[in-house]
């Protein structure tokens, strides 16, 4: 690495193909080497939030830009010791609270090189490697969820965007059908649209039609069962109740951010088909079923829908962000088509210099795509399946666990990588909570905690919540975890309500 500004006169600092890439890859082994040297050994640093947030800010120095460097080899060492301090790390065995996976590191070393290519996929001429790549893989995982040739897709920054843009579609796409122009009238030349889904989809669904222009109350929500699919018969009486009113999409989830759970698809299509409306399935966690010969029939009925999210920073081990939102015909992106003089001439494109504006709601778009196609050529289908079977199993693993143990309830039973439990006790939702904060204090486990409707009971309760993306973690990992998990539990509820947050909170005053 270029080490002071003497020697970046000599040295280019930009990270040119070749010999510059060469000195990316040694600032990253320098990297690697501080973060090895004081790497905390837990999945979080120990200490509340307040310490441990202070304490990097504190070592970053007063706010506010510096009028000289101190040099790109030192400034990578501080910050990589800083992460290597007090953030999280993926790899641990007890991380397990949120869609979150350790990156593949191909996957890192790839998405690296984009970094380096600085490419975006705008036009033909910001980086044509990039863009045959980026159709290459969206057209493979557009057939692996049973799209034909006319499909199409784009990568987004994340499940939500790829949402609104899915439903953005639905609704230009409905307008247009009913002779409306969106475009130019908006959408109050639309009769009351409304966006059905189940009333534990993401809340992006609702985020979306707010940021479209319809309010959130325009999302209609759809009783669930018990095991919190969306109820078939439910949503054609929520249809038929609707009244006179403009129906945009249905949203159908496969898997659910709470319990992994998969609306049944098949039963929603025909709904869907019958009274001519959009579906859009949400499968941003569930999509990765497709690579597993034993899990991939959850996703039964997804190549009926009209567009599908998917993010491959869940269930695909990439790093952040890797989401697609897939159409089931391309020629449905023509609402977001643009004809701009700097990038996308008329000539130009009857010429073949054309990109991926008119597929997007980005300009410069980061190819991501990379990191993608190089782990898909990496593994392939087959042991990016063996990898999500093997998370499957430690969630069946821990499901047992908690079914041996009188102190612990299962709330959710498994469909994919996700637990839903909680500790049995007086004062739930004290306990659980405080028992939460507890182990990630202790920087001894990271687990996460939702609300649940339990039947039988008037409020939501709080609940302890696994998430088992690490294919490298074992039956003792997750032994290990339950262990510390109850003994934590113990000493919180022997504490009664002096919880370490009211402790905290007196402290303070």
């Amino acid at each position: 690495m270029i080490d002071d500004r003497t020697s970046a006169s000599q040295t280019s600092r930009f990270a040119r193909p070749g010999t510059g890439w060469t000195e990316v890859g040694r600032g990253l082994a320098e990297a690697a080497k501080a973060v090895a040297a004081h790497h905390h050994g837990a999945p979080l640093p120990s200490g509340d939030p307040v310490s441990v947030l202070s304490a990097v800010t504190e070592a970053v120095g007063a706010e506010g830009i510096p009028e000289t460097g101190i040099g790109e080899s030192e400034a990578l060492r501080r910050m990589a010791r800083l992460v290597a301090e007090y953030g999280l790390d993926l790899t641990h065995p007890l991380t397990a609270a949120h869609l979150q996976p350790a990156p593949l590191s191909v996957a890192v070393a790839a998405d690296a090189l984009a970094s380096a290519t600085n490419a975006s996929l705008d036009t033909y001429d910001s980086g044509p490697a990039t863009l045959a790549l980026e159709t290459w893989t969206v057209q493979s995982l557009a057939r692996m969820a049973g799209f034909g040739p006319q499909s199409g897709g784009v990568f987004s920054p994340g499940g939500s965007i790829s949402n609104l843009l899915a439903l953005m579609i639905a609704r230009d796409h409905t307008a247009s059908r009913l002779g409306v122009d969106v475009r130019h009238d908006g959408v109050a030349a639309l009769r009351r649209p409304v966006v059905f889904c189940s009333r534990v989809a993401h809340f992006s669904v609702h985020r979306a039609c707010a940021a479209l222009g319809l309010g959130e109350s325009a999302v209609v929500g759809v009783e669930v069962d018990s095991h919190h699919r969306m109820i078939p018969e439910a949503l054609e009486s929520a249809i038929r109740k609707a009244g006179d009113v403009t129906p945009l999409a249905i949203v159908a989830t496969a898997g659910t951010t709470d319990f992994g759970t998969i609306d049944p698809l098949t039963e929603i299509a025909d709904i869907a088909e019958r009274h001519e409306i959009w579906l859009h399935v949400d499968a941003a966690y569930g999509f990765g079923s497709l690579f597993s010969d034993r899990l991939c029939g959850l996703l039964t009925g997804i190549d009926r829908a009209d567009s599908v999210t998917l993010d491959l920073h869940k269930v695909g081990w990439q790093p952040a962000a890797a989401s697609l939102m897939l159409l089931a015909d391309a020629g449905r992106f023509a609402s977001l088509n643009r004809s701009v003089a700097y990038l996308n001439p008329d000539d130009d494109v009857e010429a073949g210099f054309s990109g991926l504006l008119g597929q997007t709601l980005q300009t410069t778009r980061r190819p991501d795509v990379l990191k993608v196609a190089t782990t898909l050529m990496a593994y392939g289908r087959r042991t990016l399946g063996e990898m999500l079977e093997k998370c499957n199993d430690l969630a069946l693993y821990a499901e047992q666990r908690i079914a041996t143990e009188l102190q612990l309830e299962l709330v959710a039973p498994v469909t994919l990588t996700t637990v839903v439990f909680r500790y049995r006790c007086a004062d739930l939702d004290v306990v659980n909570g405080e028992l939460r904060r507890r182990l990630i204090s202790e920087g001894t486990a990271l687990i996460g905690r939702t609300q649940v409707r339990i039947p039988g009971e008037d409020e939501p309760q709080t609940c302890l919540k696994l998430t088992l993306l690490n294919p490298d973690a074992t039956q003792s990992d997750i032994d290990a975890l339950f262990d510390e998990l109850l003994r934590v539990a113990l000493e919180v509820e022997s504490e009664g309500t002096d919880t370490q947050s009211e402790k905290m909170v007196r402290v303070s005053e």
